[in-house]
């Protein structure tokens, strides 16, 4: 009877339908106060820097669009550009292709000593990034590193931080650091595969080979999506690799441009021009997006098919 009564009085009390819940927002204000002054407010600073011109007569004046007319004339800025792009272009396939590859050996469940080699293929990616470059430039040394020793052993002249191959050199490195990542992308999606599956299509006569192509692999094509946009930007962001190896390459191999976050940081504080560098940054990061974005919509073309 008095469930009754309470139900009754319930459905008796007005709802404000209109009242908003802000009850979500609260629970997100934390992080989107901190993204508004981590992300949005430099973004919206770099843009309106960009439009003006330090000069050491007069100040700082409004100069329009004249500092991204000069990039289009920039033949460093260009060099940088065309040299990310060559180290995406072989990078990233080679990379993504040796995470699957992983993958698939993992899940196959064949393999001994899984959780070890889990770890193991991680690990690179726990490293920082200047340490990892400092250990393998170390490595790379031709007079006091393993190539060095290597050379006397086999009475070889191998240089790997030759102008030819570094850039090759460079690939190799963040081919080592992020090759565990991406592997573990990949073997999550894997893992989404129930084993009865595979157990199915063994009853029906499918090879190893035909349950890799017909039914893991397609399994791949969401995350490898993700993994080649998120490759496709950290490649374009491309800085503290050749940022440290500079000082242990021999002569000027790694210029102030060698690549366009080099070329930036280097124009903002140590050629005096952060306007200039604002520019190239905002253009790089159209560069980025765009291309990110056509590979999204061919991905999604390709899983739609």
């Amino acid at each position: 009877m008095t469930a009754q009564v309470q139900a009754t009085t319930a459905s008796r009390i007005p709802v404000n339908k209109h009242k908003r819940d802000w009850r979500g927002w609260k629970f997100m204000g934390p992080f989107a106060v901190v993204f508004v002054f981590v992300f949005i407010i430099p973004i919206v600073y770099a843009i309106y820097i960009s439009f003006f011109k330090r000069q050491m007569i007069g100040g700082t004046k409004f100069v329009g669009v004249e500092n991204y007319a000069r990039l289009l004339t920039d033949t460093n800025f260009w060099q940088a550009v065309g040299r990310v792009a060559i180290f995406t272009c072989f990078q990233v396939p080679i990379m993504l292709f040796l995470s699957a590859a992983m993958a698939l050996a993992l899940d196959s469940m064949k393999l001994h000593g899984t959780k070890f080699f889990r770890i193991a293929t991680f690990l690179p990616y726990a490293v920082p990034a200047v340490v990892s470059t400092m250990v393998w430039g170390f490595v790379y040394g031709a007079k006091y590193g393993l190539v060095g020793s290597l050379n006397d052993l086999l009475g070889t002249n191998i240089d790997v931080l030759e102008p030819n191959v570094l850039l090759a050199s460079i690939a190799n490195i963040n081919t080592w650091e992020f090759t565990g990542y991406n592997m573990l992308i990949f073997y999550s999606a894997l893992s989404t595969i129930p084993h009865s599956l595979y157990e199915a299509a063994s009853i029906d006569g499918a090879t190893e080979w035909d349950i890799v192509k017909k039914i893991k692999l397609p399994e791949l094509k969401g995350s490898l999506a993700i993994t080649v946009i998120f490759s496709i930007i950290g490649s374009f962001q491309l800085f503290n690799e050749p940022s440290v190896l500079q000082n242990m390459v021999p002569g000027n191999a790694i210029t102030t441009y060698y690549t366009p976050n080099m070329y930036a940081y280097n124009l903002s504080f140590t050629g005096n021009q952060s306007n200039y560098a604002a520019a190239l940054a905002i253009v790089m990061a159209i560069i980025t997006m765009t291309i990110a974005y056509i590979v999204q919509l061919k991905s999604m073309k390709e899983q739609m098919k």
